[in-house]
C-alpha cells in the first residue's frame, strides 16, 4: 500500500472496466465455476506473488470458484474503481483503502457484510480497524492490512552519534545537528506530502477538520503551528532541504536505505524495501519509534490500511464466492502467511504469531499502533488531503507563504464538504 503518496488519479481504462465484473465474464456457465475478479492495489513486485500464491490455495479448496485477479496501481485504483462501478461493472472484490471505504458505501457501490461468511470472524479484527470499515452504522469491508507512520533511523549512525530516538520535534531537531556533526550525514528528511504532514496535526490535537462540530480546521490557529513545526523541519543544521519533485518520495526512500540519511518519517509498507538496502542488510539496524510529540504532548500518525470490500452491483452468486474469498484472504492463517512473506502489519491480534513478531520491522510497527490515531469517519476525508498536496510542496519550496497557503486549502477543503463551517 502507498496511502502516503499523493498522486492523481488517471480515468479508468474502458478495457479494463469492460472486464471487471465476474457477473459479466463470459467464461461463467450456469453449471460450471463462478469467476470472481479481485482487483489488488498492492505493490505488484513486493506483496502482489504473496495475494496470488493465496488465490491458488483458495481455489484449491474451493472448486467452484476461480479468481481472475488484476492489479491495478494505488494511485489509479479510486477512480477506477468509481467510473467501473458507475457503469455497474466493477470487480467483484477491492482491496480497499479505509479512507475510500465509506465514500463507496455511501454511494451505494459496496456490499454490508455484516453477518456474512467474510466477517464470521469479526471479533478477532481490532475493534478500531473494524471501525474504520463501518460507514452509518455498517461494516462495509474487512480489515486486510493495516499501518500507520513512524520514525525510522539507522541505528548504527544514531549511535555513532550518541543520540536516541527523539520524543519531540525540538529533539529530533537537535539529534539531527549532532548527527551531522559527528557523521557527516543528515539526521532527517521529511516530507512535503499532506497524509505526513497529518502527524504535525495531531501533535497540537487537531485535524484537517472536526467532523463533530462541521467545522474546517486546516487553517486554525492550532494547525498553523502544527505545519510551522512541519516547515521548520527543512531548514537547519542535519535537516535536508524540502524535496519538491515528482520523484521526491523514491529520493527519500532511497537515501535512507543507503544510509545517506538517518532517519525518516515511513510506514510499513516499506519494510521489505528497507531490508534491500545497503544499509539495513542487518534487518536490526532498523529502528522504529513514534513520532515526535508536537507541542501540546501529544504524539500519533493517521491509522491507514486496506479493506477487503464486496462489489454490491453483482449478482447474489458471484456476491456469496467474494464474501467466501474475503473471509479466506482476512483468516489467520492467511494473514499470517502474508505477514511472513511482505512484511505487513496483521489486523487480527492471531495473526501476530511468534515467527511473525520475529521480525523486526513488524514488531517495531506493532509497538506504535497504539498511537495511531483513526482517521475522521467521513466519506469525503480522503479527498480533502488534495488541495493539501498541492499547498504544501508550493509552501515548503518557498512559493508561497504558509498563511496563504492554508487560506486557499482552506477554501478548496470548504468546497469539498460545504456544509462545513470555517
Amino acid at each position: 500500500m502507498r496511502r502516503g503518496i499523493a498522486a492523481t488519479a488517471l480515468v479508468a481504462s474502458f478495457a479494463l472496466a469492460a472486464t471487471a465484473c465476474g457477473g459479466s465474464d463470459s467464461g461463467d456457465k450456469a453449471d460450471g465455476p463462478v469467476t470472481i475478479t479481485w482487483w489488488d492495489t498492492s505493490n505488484a513486485t513486493n506483496e502482489a506473488p504473496t495475494y496470488q500464491a493465496l488465490i491458488k490455495d483458495f481455489e484449491a479448496a474451493n472448486k467452484g470458484i476461480k479468481v481472475k485477479y488484476v492489479n491495478v496501481p494505488f494511485d489509479q485504483a479510486q477512480n477506477k474503481f468509481d467510473t467501473a462501478a458507475g457503469a455497474s461493472g466493477a470487480p467483484d472484490v477491492l482491496r480497499s483503502d479505509v479512507g475510500w471505504t465509506p465514500a463507496f458505501a455511501k454511494k451505494g457501490y459496496f456490499l454490508p457484510l455484516d453477518g456474512t461468511e467474510a466477517l464470521a470472524d469479526q471479533a478477532k479484527f481490532k475493534p478500531n480497524l473494524i471501525k474504520q470499515a463501518q460507514y452509518d452504522g455498517k461494516t462495509y469491508g474487512v480489515p486486510f492490512v493495516t499501518d500507520t507512520l513512524a520514525l525510522v533511523y539507522n541505528k548504527q549512525l544514531f549511535e555513532k552519534a550518541g543520540v536516541e530516538a527523539p520524543k519531540t520535534w525540538d529533539d529530533l531537531k537537535a539529534a539531527a545537528a549532532t548527527i551531522k556533526s559527528k557523521t557527516g550525514v543528515d539526521g532527517y528528511w521529511g516530507s512535503t506530502a499532506a497524509y505526513y504532514a497529518q502527524t504535525f496535526l495531531y501533535g497540537e490535537g487537531t485535524d484537517t477538520v472536526d467532523a463533530a462540530a462541521k467545522k474546517i480546521t486546516v487553517n486554525s490557529d492550532a494547525a498553523k503551528k502544527g505545519y510551522g513545526t512541519w516547515l521548520s523541519l527543512f531548514s537547519g543544521k542535519g535537516l535536508h532541504k524540502a524535496d519538491t519533485t515528482a520523484d521526491a518520495y523514491a529520493h527519500i526512500q532511497d537515501a535512507f536505505v543507503n544510509g545517506k540519511v538517518a532517519a525518516i518519517i515511513q510506514g510499513p509498507w516499506e519494510i521489505t524495501n528497507f531490508y534491500k538496502g545497503t544499509a539495513f542488510k542487518d534487518k536490526n539496524n532498523l529502528g522504529i519509534a513514534t513520532v515526535p510529540a508536537g507541542s501540546s504532548g501529544k504524539a500519533g500518525a493517521p491509522t491507514g490500511g486496506h479493506n477487503l470490500s464486496v462489489y454490491a452491483g453483482s449478482d447474489s452468486a458471484h456476491q456469496k464466492a467474494a464474501e467466501k474469498f474475503v473471509g479466506f484472504m482476512t483468516s489467520a492463517k492467511s494473514q499470517t502467511q502474508i505477514a511472513l512473506k511482505n512484511s505487513t502489519l496483521p489486523t487480527r491480534d492471531d495473526a501476530y504469531t511468534a515467527e511473525v513478531k520475529a521480525d523486526p520491522g513488524i514488531a517495531g510497527y506493532q509497538s506504535v499502533l497504539s498511537s495511531a490515531q483513526p482517521r475522521v469517519a467521513l466519506p469525503e476525508y480522503s479527498s480533502l488531503l488534495t488541495p493539501l498536496d498541492t499547498e504544501l510542496v508550493k509552501i515548503a519550496g518557498g512559493k508561497e507563504p504558509l498563511d496563504k497557503g492554508l487560506s486557499n486549502a482552506e477554501t478548496a477543503v470548504a468546497k469539498l464538504v460545504p456544509d462545513f463551517s470555517k
